[in-house]
């Protein structure tokens, strides 16, 4: 491609990503003048076929789109990955969860992918799978509850921490750690032998029973390796690459560990992955997760519809949801504001605080009987007296 061509791109009035995909297109083409020509000008004549019209009332085109065929949703989980005990939530409370802004899903999930040496040795997979899983500290060895010294005594199993990768004195610093940081409980000492790799735990009130029962708890509990919030990994092999499925989400936790290949890692967290990765990435995030919990029920929504919903989330910096406590609720219009929910309540707050409505937006003058200002209600036309 010529640098002429490249030019005349990069000065079309076309979006930047159309003009990224041509040129990548066309290098790898062999063309005439005449004939990039014609390309240029009938991209041009589509994108302005595209375009909206003035005066388009695209927010109710867009809840009419999504909103009719959210109609034919199901309301079901998935069994994912193949295994019974990983469930996701798809359609209808998924794309609710999705609108909702929710801070957590209801099954919060990570596809993990891994770096290139990782991605295809089994054994290093596992490692990081073992890295990332939660592992409680009797997955590591015996837990015992000696009643009549009133502690709890952990056995750490040798074999089992080799294969693990994790060293006995790690487990040892750890457990009393975690116990105290995550779990805020305190009413115990902790004395270590890592010589016979073992552990106790002594609840600091000798003479209650109810005690030692609950310091055992939290010794059972407590998580020694990988992250807290993922239950659970597993590890399938697709197109010749080994990747992870999680049952929990910890965006930022699951970043730190080497192998992980960060830049397709993904969750299904939109709260998380804004606040982690930007505000765009969260926009980014609501419009692949509205559009693959779509297709899966086979209904096909135009893309530019869920882009503005996503904006209107994103618009302000944080991603806030479609509802009372979001958008609808934070509208200039009282009337508009009283049309969605707790109508009452709206109405008496703008009563006390005096506001007035300027009758601009389609709910609040569909409610007097006015025509709205959208459309052919835009336009208003001025009959010029005749002068003879």
């Amino acid at each position: 491609m010529k640098d002429s061509h490249i030019k005349i791109i990069d000065e079309a009035n076309l979006p930047e990503k159309t003009k990224n995909d041509l040129k990548k297109y066309l290098s790898e083409k062999d063309f005439s003048d005449e004939m990039f020509d014609t390309i240029i000008s009938r991209i041009q004549e589509e994108y302005a076929n595209t375009r909206i019209e003035s005066c388009e009332a695209v927010g109710v085109i867009a809840a009419q789109s999504i909103g009719e065929p959210g109609t034919q949703m199901t309301m079901r989980t998935f069994h994912y990955a193949g295994v019974a005990e990983i469930n996701v939530t798809l359609g209808l409370p998924r794309l609710i969860e999705i609108m909702d802004a929710r801070k957590s899903p209801s099954t919060p999930t990570m596809t993990i992918y891994l770096a290139d040496d990782y991605s295809t040795n089994r054994d290093l997979a596992r490692e990081v799978s073992w890295q990332i899983e939660a592992a409680p500290l009797h997955e590591f060895g015996d837990i015992t509850t000696d009643m009549l010294d009133m502690k709890v005594n952990v056995q750490l199993n040798r074999d089992v921490c080799k294969k693990r990768k994790i060293t006995i004195q790690e487990i040892i610093e750890r457990a009393p750690q975690k116990i105290k940081d995550k779990n805020h409980y305190r009413d115990f000492e902790f004395e270590d032998d890592a010589a016979n790799a073992k552990i106790s735990f002594l609840p600091k009130d000798r003479e209650s029973y109810q005690n030692l029962f609950t310091l055992a708890e939290h010794v059972r509990k407590v998580i020694v390796q990988g992250i807290d919030d993922i239950e659970r990994v597993v590890v399938r092999k697709e197109n010749g690459e080994y990747i992870l499925y999680t049952e929990g989400s910890n965006l930022k936790g699951v970043f730190e560990v080497d192998g992980v290949d960060t830049t397709r890692t993904r969750t299904n967290n939109i709260a998380e992955i804004s606040e982690v990765l930007g505000i765009e990435a969260g926009r980014n995030a609501i419009i692949d997760e509205a559009l693959s919990t779509l297709r899966e029920q086979g209904i096909a929504v135009d893309v530019r519809h869920i882009m503005l919903v996503a904006d209107m989330m994103c618009i302000e910096g944080e991603v806030k949801q479609i509802g009372r406590h979001g958008i609808a609720g934070e509208k200039e219009s009282v009337l508009s504001r009283a049309s969605f929910e707790v109508t009452v309540n709206h109405l008496l707050d703008a009563a006390v605080a005096n506001e007035t409505d300027i009758l601009e937006g389609v709910t609040e003058n569909v409610i007097v009987g006015q025509p709205i200002q959208l459309g052919t209600g835009d336009v208003r036309l001025i009959a010029k007296p005749r002068v003879d």
